[in-house]
């Protein structure tokens, strides 16, 4: 009988460690060095308010008028105040929320101003909105700068001010924080003269910097609620505004305001603006969750990345820090060294031009408030029994789909359940 035979042994396998190749550390690439963002501008310290014995006041009226009138005013003494008023009230209100106020930071000066605001919302019920159809600036804005021109002088008498003079200049600045007349705009220059309006008052000692909290957790509060209104009223359109693409179509101090007053908060963190929930619960509290709600609230689609793609990158930053100091630069690059916002600012004796700078006569202008009308609102049926709705002779309007309103404008009319059939947009 033969034995199975048993396999052969498995022969060992072949040694390949010197044919392999030696493994040499992956040298990595060096680490690219981002140059250092430059620092924000510091906080200049306030210039001692100037004597008013014998003091000359001019009605206030533009110097910027040339790209050399502009570079004069970005060295001057009056930028470094506009700097040191605006920066001072950001400092103010670094980790404060709006119910920290103490009563005694509300002054007797501080209340008049609210109720100065009040009384600008009683003009706006006065004066209703013509209902043109229309996501356009509505006409009866002029009437209503016109009511509140005549109740200037009233008003500045409650906060004291009588000569004439005095009140000529200092109520300009004012008259203008509501928005332009002639082109039925308004934008972050708007929003500045009210703040040149209060740098006046405190030029004359009305508004020491011990009410600078007030100033921007109580009065600018009431002034974004009357311009609210307004915006909503008269469907004003956005004034140089970069549309989706900037930061905001109509503010920009709730941001630099807001972003100071949550430095340090222990549990809102920049991304907590896309929380509904902590918009709605801390929205009283704080300006910049405030200001995003109401874009939120006037916009046709949702989501900051679609109407607001410049707010949701900045809701990715590290730290309110980052966006404090982002914002203050913001402040100077896209508000002071931007001529065409800086073109309409007015100087008078309080915030004073510099020598060498334009004057409206020399430079052969008219005032701005003088210059002829635009922006004219034309109502009309074609043959075909279309409704028109042009904003001047030339241009087009809403109905030939051309020009993009204001959001708030598209809001609006998409309210009153678009009984013409207007066209929503998602942004402008």
């Amino acid at each position: 009988m033969t034995l199975p035979q048993s396999p052969p042994a498995a022969s060992p396998p072949p040694d390949l460690s010197a044919q392999l190749p030696k493994l040499v550390p992956r040298k990595r690439a060096p680490a690219s060095r981002e140059p250092p963002s430059a620092p924000p501008p510091p906080t200049p310290s306030l210039p001692a308010p100037p004597k008013l014995e014998g003091h000359k006041y001019t009605r206030p009226s533009r110097r910027i008028l040339s790209p050399e009138d502009h570079q004069l005013f970005l060295k001057s003494e009056a930028c470094t105040l506009v700097e040191a008023f605006v920066f001072g009230i950001a400092d103010s209100v670094r980790d404060r929320s709006i119910s920290s106020i103490k009563h005694e930071e509300v002054t007797d000066t501080v209340k008049t101003v609210v109720q100065i605001l009040g009384e600008a919302e009683k003009v706006l019920d006065r004066c209703p909105p013509e209902d043109t159809g229309s996501r356009f600036g509505n006409p009866v804005f002029r009437t209503f700068l016109d009511e509140v021109e005549t109740l200037l002088p009233t008003w500045h008498e409650r906060l004291g001010l009588s000569d004439k003079q005095q009140v000529n200049e200092i109520s300009t600045y004012l008259h203008n924080s509501f928005g332009n007349k002639r082109r039925i705009d308004y934008g972050s220059g708007h929003e500045l003269n009210f703040f040149l309006w209060l740098l006046c008052l405190n030029r004359i000692g009305l508004l020491p910097p011990s009410t600078f909290p007030a100033l921007a957790l109580v009065v600018l509060p009431a002034y974004l609620r009357l311009m609210r209104r307004v915006q909503e009223a008269y469907y004003l359109e956005p004034a140089g505004s970069h549309g989706v693409w900037g930061l905001d179509d109509y503010q920009f101090l709730p941001f630099l305001f807001g972003a100071a007053q949550l430095l340090h908060h222990p549990y809102i963190t920049p991304k907590s603006i896309h929380n509904a929930l902590v918009l709605e619960e801390e929205g009283q509290e704080f300006l910049y969750l405030d200001q995003i709600a109401f874009v939120n609230s006037v916009k046709n689609v949702e989501g900051l990345r679609w109407h607001s793609p410049m707010l949701d990158d900045i809701s990715s930053a590290k730290s309110w820090a980052k966006i404090d100091a982002g914002m203050r630069k913001m402040f100077r690059k896209e508000i002071l060294e931007k001529l065409p916002v800086m073109q309409h600012f007015l100087f008078g004796s309080l915030v004073p031009g510099v020598e060498g700078m334009s004057t409206e006569e020399e430079a052969g202008v008219e005032r701005e408030e003088e210059e002829d009308e635009g922006g004219e609102v034309e109502v009309f049926d074609d043959e075909a029994g279309k409704r028109h709705v042009h904003a001047d002779k030339t241009g087009w309007g809403d109905c030939c789909g051309i020009r993009v309103p204001a959001a708030v404008g598209a809001e609006g009319e998409s309210r009153k359940g678009g009984a013409r059939q207007l066209r929503r947009v998602p942004f402008d």
